[in-house]
């Protein structure tokens, strides 16, 4: 059996968070992860995060907090260990109603068949007016 390609896994972590499957989501990650998302103080659903199951917080809390309502998904650039995905996402919070708008670039590292790096970078002006603003 073939082992999967590091742009395999990280394309099964989406269905998986469509689904809510936060334990499963959560389950492709390492034990040790680089996790990174800039952020606004005060939003709420970007904790600190380490480990396979401080992704399953994050997991969780977003789902909590936001309801996905598009993503597209249109590049995927690989080389070794790195995928990096390019896209587009709307996303509701919850507690406003407001949407979120944003394009976003994922840095993901795998290693030995599990994610390593999980970098997100979006407009976080977007996520701050969605969130915040009367």
């Amino acid at each position: 059996m073939r082992a999967e390609s590091p742009t395999q896994t990280v394309q099964r972590l989406f269905p998986l968070l469509a689904e809510g499957k936060s334990a499963e989501a959560a389950a492709l990650f390492a034990d040790s992860v680089s996790f990174s998302i800039p952020h606004p103080p005060g939003i709420p659903w970007v904790p600190r995060v380490d480990s396979a199951d401080g992704m399953r917080t994050f997991f969780e809390l977003l789902h909590t907090h936001v309801r996905a309502k598009e993503f597209d998904l249109r590049q995927i650039i690989a080389e070794g260990d790195d995928v990096v995905l390019i896209g587009r996402l709307v996303s509701e919070v919850k507690k406003t109603g407001r949407d979120i708008g944003t394009a976003f670039a994922l840095h993901t590292t795998v290693q030995h068949g599990r994610i390593t790096r999980y970098h997100l970078y979006e407009d976080t002006h977007a996520v701050a007016k969605a969130y915040f603003d009367e």
